[in-house]
C-alpha cells in the first residue's frame, strides 16, 4: 500500500487532497484503521422495547443482531452461525426467543446462547466432540448506551463511550433527552447514494456556509419563515470532545419565548426546563442559540429544524433526525436515516413533526435532494488524474499566519463547552478530517481468531504469531455468571 504520509499532513493543515473524497486505498484503510476501534451507532433502546425484540444492523460488512433478551439485556450478537457461517437472523427486525440456522438448524437463544445441535451426540460424539454448554454467538467486542443510544466498537479495549463522546454529550442532550423518558425512534428509512461517507459527515458538523447557495429554493417557497438562508451566518459552530455543529440565532426573548419561537408547545417547554441543566437552559435562553445539524465522529450525524408544515399557517414545528453513514465503497454510501421525537409528546405533536421530517431530510426531502446532488458531483470528480493535483482550500476561518478570523466566543458570550464561534467557518470540518488523520496513520495489531467448540480458550491472531488469550471473557463464551446455566 502506498505511502499516505504526505496525505494526511496535508489534510492537517487544512489543505485537502481533493481525491481522499474518491479513493480506494484510502478506503481500505479507513476499514483497518478506523471503522475498527470507533465507537459507531447502531440502534436505540426504543426500536427493542420489549424481550425478544431484535434488530438487524451493520458494521461494514459485519451484520450484528440487536436484541433484548428475556432478562431485559440489550446485546450485540454477530449474526454468523458458530458451524459453518451461515447468517442465523435474515429478517431485518422482529421479536424471537430464539435464532434458528436455516443451513443446519443450529439454534441460539435471543442472548446468544446455543441450545440446539442437531445429532449432537451421533455426529460429535457428545459433549467429548463439541462442547455446546457456555458456547454463545461472538458478541460485538464493546457494547454501550447513552441516552437510549446503542453504540458498539470493533475494539475489545475501547476507551468507555462516555470518555468517546466528551462534552459533546452536552449538546446531544439535546436531540435525545427532552423529557425523563427521552426519545422515541421511527425507521430507518434507508438509501444509497453514489457518494462518499465523509462528505456528509462533514456537511453536517459544520458547513453553515452551503445554506445559502444549496438550499436557497426552500426558503423561496417559504418553507422556513425566515427572510433569507444567509441569516446563517448569525449562528455559531461549536466543536467539544468528539463531534460538533451548528446554531441557529434566535430573536430576543425569555427561555419560553424563545422555545415557542421553534414550535415547542408549553407542555413540552416544561419537561426540557426539568431536564436540561442551567448550562444548557442558558445557552437557549441568555445567549439565544439553538442547535441545528450536528455529527458525532466519524459517521453519526443529527439535526434539529422548524419547518411551516401547513400551507396556510405561519406555525413553526420542530422535528429532529438522526443518520448513519454506512460506508460501502470508497464512492457510494448507504444512508440510515430515523425520525427522533420525545417519547413523552402528543401524538398530534408527533405526527405533525414526523411530517416536518419527511419535507425536509426524509429520502425524498427538499434538503436531501439538493444536498445529495453536490455530494455525488464532488465524488465523481475526486476520482480522476486532475484531483490528485488539487488542494482544497479547507482553512475558512483562519488567516494565512494561523491567526483566526473570529475568535471564539468567551464563557460570558456562551454558556456551553467546547470552541464556539459565530459566522461562517470550517473549523468542524477541519476537526473530524485531523480525528481521520490521528486514526489512518496509526496501525492497528491483528484481531484475536475465536475457536469455538472446546473446553478451552484458544485464540491466535490473524498474523500467525503465537497464541494469544482474549482481552474479553465474552469472547465466544458465556460471561461467567451465565456459563453455569444449563442450555
Amino acid at each position: 500500500m502506498a505511502d499516505h504520509s504526505g496525505v494526511l499532513e496535508d489534510v492537517r493543515r487544512g489543505m485537502v487532497p481533493a481525491h481522499i473524497y474518491n479513493d480506494k486505498e484510502l478506503f481500505e484503510l479507513e476499514k483497518e484503521r478506523l471503522f475498527s476501534r470507533s465507537w459507531l451507532f447502531v440502534a436505540h433502546e426504543s426500536e427493542i422495547p420489549e424481550a425478544g425484540d431484535y434488530v438487524v444492523r451493520r458494521v461494514l460488512e459485519d451484520s450484528f443482531i440487536i436484541s433484548r433478551d428475556e432478562k431485559g439485556q440489550v446485546r450485540a450478537l454477530f449474526n454468523m452461525c458458530l458451524h459453518r457461517g451461515m447468517q442465523v437472523c435474515r429478517a431485518e427486525m422482529g421479536n424471537a426467543s430464539h435464532f434458528r440456522c436455516p443451513y443446519h438448524g443450529w439454534s441460539y437463544r435471543n442472548d446468544g446462547r446455543i441450545v440446539g445441535l442437531p445429532f449432537h451426540k451421533e455426529a460429535y460424539g457428545g459433549e467429548e466432540g463439541f462442547k455446546k454448554k457456555g458456547q454463545t454467538l461472538l458478541p460485538a467486542p464493546s457494547l454501550a448506551m447513552y441516552n437510549g443510544l446503542i453504540f458498539i466498537s470493533m475494539d475489545p479495549d475501547a476507551e468507555p463511550l462516555e470518555d468517546y463522546l466528551g462534552d459533546f454529550k452536552f449538546y446531544l442532550d439535546y436531540y435525545t433527552k427532552q423529557s425523563a423518558d427521552g426519545i422515541e425512534l421511527r425507521g430507518p428509512q434507508r438509501w444509497r447514494v453514489k457518494a462518499n461517507w465523509k462528505i456528509g459527515a462533514e456537511n453536517f458538523a459544520g458547513d453553515m456556509y452551503h445554506t445559502p447557495q444549496t438550499h436557497t429554493s426552500v426558503v423561496e417557497i417559504g418553507l422556513f419563515r425566515e427572510p433569507k438562508a444567509e441569516k446563517r451566518k448569525d449562528g455559531t459552530t461549536y466543536w467539544a470532545g468528539n463531534g460538533g455543529g451548528t446554531t441557529y440565532k434566535l430573536p430576543e426573548g425569555t427561555l419560553e419565548d424563545r422555545l415557542r419561537y421553534v414550535g415547542y408547545p408549553d407542555e413540552m417547554i416544561t419537561r426540557m426546563k426539568q431536564e436540561w441543566t442551567q448550562q444548557q437552559l442558558d445557552v437557549v435562553g441568555k445567549d439565544g442559540f439553538m442547535v441545528s445539524a450536528a455529527s458525532l465522529f466519524p459517521n453519526m450525524s443529527l439535526v434539529h429544524n422548524w419547518p411551516r408544515v401547513e400551507e396556510d399557517s405561519d406555525e413553526v414545528l420542530p422535528f429532529i433526525s438522526l443518520r448513519v453513514w454506512q460506508p460501502i465503497s470508497e464512492n457510494e454510501t448507504e444512508v440510515l436515516s430515523w425520525f427522533a421525537v420525545d417519547k413523552n409528546a402528543s401524538e398530534e405533536y408527533k405526527a405533525l413533526s414526523y411530517k416536518a421530517y419527511l419535507m425536509c431530510f426524509g429520502s425524498g426531502g427538499m434538503f436531501e435532494q439538493d444536498d445529495v446532488e453536490n455530494w455525488v458531483s464532488l465524488t465523481n470528480t475526486a476520482a480522476g488524474s486532475m484531483a490528485r493535483r488539487l488542494l482544497l482550500n479547507s482553512r475558512m476561518g483562519v488567516l494565512e499566519n494561523g491567526q483566526n478570523v473570529v475568535e471564539p466566543l468567551t464563557a460570558e458570550e456562551y454558556s456551553g463547552p467546547g470552541s464556539t464561534r459565530v459566522g461562517y467557518s470550517e473549523y468542524n470540518q477541519r476537526e473530524m478530517l485531523i480525528r481521520w488523520a490521528e486514526h489512518l496513520e496509526r496501525p492497528i495489531e491483528a484481531a484475536a481468531q475465536v475457536q469455538v467448540g472446546s473446553d478451552h480458550v484458544h485464540a491466535s491472531p490473524a498474523n500467525g504469531s503465537e497464541p494469544v488469550r482474549p482481552a474479553s471473557a465474552t469472547a465466544g463464551t458465556v460471561p461467567a455468571e451465565t456459563t453455569s446455566q444449563e442450555a
